[in-house]
């Protein structure tokens, strides 16, 4: 018998033109790791909502979900609460007590258990889960991914048959987030827990899931095991295919498997040979999507597609070990620069001088060119030795920090939970006054703040919400723009750029984590500021909206809008910045391009990075990582030739 089970499941919102979901049937068996992914909007939490009565959202609803068999609505609430064990996207938001003890606690009482059953399930809990260290502190004083890790012990205490997680590493760092993934895959493997999770940030979960369940538009479009579900969406031309990990990717890239796409915005490849053969990988053309080499390998003798960092590290040494190509050097080769349109920043590479493409794959200048270029402008935001504390007696979450950020460029802050990305947005913004040192915006000399011309986007986008659709929010925006004589965005332009079509009728609140962040943004935009601070933009989006995203901050720097980005996406950092910052307890520790940034680093770098650096220096992207492997090939055609 199935644990859980639809069964043509359908749901609309109140006031949706179009259902949220439509006839969605699965069934779940115990012991499964199933994980949900897709688009945002498609879904997912929705789905996820309906597994548990209580978190089931108001609207039209048919079909059924069953438990152990019975219909949902006929399992008691209280079975529910003990068997059905659920974790949000928001740490924050499951928390109730105001310290760790207290929290872990309150599940079980709640529920009546014994108070000496209660004791000794809270100390099994807190030891497998690591609390042990600060099992008394206040939950106030807790990192995002500590609160995290509080949140599923919590809820593991009461002993659920089923764990559901709803994008459970949306707010966390990288390191946090893998963590995180970990404890789940040995909950899964280890004590037997059915899991079914819902997440955009698949690398980590994508190999531990027996199952994978795509949704698409409220309709299941694919379901199965891993390497199953990627070749069909391969096959098929999904363009969620650009969701899949990044081994993934990459191997169907190299192996002739064409990323929807592609062929549109590639543009021609090409690589700059370093000494003895290196190959300094070049990428597709203006904001790519990942291209093909197509090596004209049988299709019968490719080997699975990996889909670990690992397998896939193991598989490209091996192709490139057969086509003659050894180890990366030390010491990386530069990249050859391709200059940018002074209109609009993109470039289009000629097709008689494929040579000159891109090095970094997205039209923009690259290495020490591009750095002269970016840090030759005016500065629109300049921090001198600013310090920070939120209370006197408090710990400084600011320590001496300086940094510029000059006119038209997008830097990305980077660093764990607590490292004060955050509070910098803040200070930067004007909403927080520090302890001593200076905030400078042109324009506002001696002001104190808020900064007119600056506008901050929060990391919860439900704190810009405040009427009854997303339309009369835009309107709202609008209207004081006009009151401010501001020269707002034009608001049917803002609309299309953020895909709000279809959402403006409904309520903020009903919307999913990554609809909100579009929602939001779309608000912050109608104030056409000349200093965007963005706070984790792109958490909970899907990878479709990241490359709209990215495209329109590129847009925004190319009219002189400054961009600083607080984020965990080291693929999309490493995809559109100009400039990566590593924060580290409150001062910048690092500070380079994004190539050289992710190149140097082992443990804040993407996964194409941790993938290829045994065999290519430097190549952080998917396309670089594609295009290296074409030189690869192009030279081992040339070596049979001769």
């Amino acid at each position: 018998m199935a644990l859980l089970a639809c069964e043509a499941l359908t749901f609309a919102y109140p006031g949706a033109a179009v259902p949220a979901l439509r006839g969605v049937s699965l069934t779940v068996e115990p012991g499964e790791y199933l994980l949900v992914v897709g688009p945002s909007g498609s879904g997912k939490t929705t789905l996820l909502r309906h597994l548990k009565s209580a978190l089931a959202p108001h609207g039209a609803r048919t079909g059924r979900v069953l438990f152990q068999g019975r219909p949902l609505e006929e399992v008691s609430r209280r079975e529910q609460a003990r068997r059905i064990g659920f974790v949000m996207q928001n740490p924050r938001d499951q928390i109730v007590a105001d310290r760790v003890a207290g929290e872990m606690a309150f599940g079980l009482e709640s529920l009546g258990c014994d108070p000496a059953l209660a004791r000794a399930r809270i100390a099994e809990a807190a030891s497998f889960f690591g609390l042990d260290g600060w099992f008394d502190r206040a939950t106030a004083d807790l990192s995002g991914g500590q609160c995290q890790r509080l949140n599923l012990a919590a809820v593991m205490a009461a002993d659920p048959a089923v764990l559901v997680l709803d994008e459970p590493t949306a707010q966390l760092d990288p390191l946090a987030a893998t963590e995180f993934m970990a404890l789940v895959r040995r909950l899964n493997e280890e004590l037997g827990v059915t899991v079914i999770m819902g997440e955009q940030r698949i690398e980590e979960a994508f190999a531990s899931a027996h199952r994978v369940l795509v949704l698409e538009e409220g309709t299941v479009a694919a379901c199965g095991e891993p390497r199953a579900v990627a070749a069909r969406l391969f096959a098929t031309g999904s363009p969620l295919v650009t969701a899949l990990p990044a081994p993934v990717r990459i191997y169907h890239g190299v192996m002739g498997r064409e990323i929807p796409g592609a062929r549109e915005e590639a543009g021609a490849t090409s690589a700059a040979v370093g000494p003895g053969g290196r190959v300094a990988a070049t990428a597709p053309g203006p904001r790519a999507s990942l291209p093909t080499i197509g090596d004209g390998t049988p299709a019968e003798d490719a080997v699975p597609a990996p889909l670990t960092v690992r397998e896939g590290r193991c598989w490209l040494r091996r192709w490139c070990a057969e086509r003659g190509h050894g180890a990366a050097p030390a010491t990386p080769v530069p990249a050859e620069p391709m200059g940018c349109s002074e209109e609009s920043g993109f470039t289009s590479p000629s097709a008689a001088e494929p040579e000159r493409c891109s090095a970094d794959g997205f039209g923009r200048k690259t290495g020490a060119s591009r750095s002269v270029g970016i840090h030759g402008r005016d500065a629109a935001l300049a921090l001198r030795d600013v310090w920070f504390r939120y209370d006197r007696a408090g710990a400084d979450v600011l320590r001496g920090l300086s940094l510029e950020v000059p006119r038209g460029s997008l830097c990305a802050l980077l660093g764990g939970n607590g490292a004060g990305k955050t509070t910098l947005l803040k200070v930067a913004a004007g909403l927080a006054r520090p302890l001593r040192g200076s905030v400078r915006v042109p324009g506002c000399p001696g002001r104190r703040g808020p900064f007119p011309g600056v506008a901050l986007l929060p990391q919860d986008p439900q704190l810009l919400f405040s009427r009854s659709t997303v339309a009369a929010e835009l309107a709202e925006m609008a209207e004081m723009a006009e009151m401010a004589k501001v020269a707002g965005g034009n608001q049917a332009e803002v609309v299309e750029l953020c895909d709000l079509g279809g959402l403006l009728e409904r309520h903020p609140l009903d919307l999913s984590g990554g609809e909100q962040q579009r929602a939001a943004l779309a608000k912050v935009l109608l104030g056409s500021p000349t200093v965007l601070l963005l706070d984790e933009p792109t958490k909970g989006t899907d990878v479709l909206f990241k490359k709209r995203f990215g495209q329109l901050l590129c847009a925004l720097t190319e009219r002189g809008v400054a961009v600083v980005m607080a984020s965990h996406d080291m693929e999309f950092c490493a995809t559109w910045a100009d400039r990566c910052v590593l924060l580290f307890q409150g001062i910048v520790s690092a500070d380079d391009e994004p190539q050289r940034f992710f190149g140097a680093n082992r443990f804040y770098t993407t996964a194409a990075s941790r993938m290829s650096r045994d065999v290519f220096a430097d190549t952080v992207t998917d396309g670089q990582v594609i295009a290296a492997c074409g030189s690869v090939a192009a030279q081992g055609a040339e070596g049979e030739r001769l």
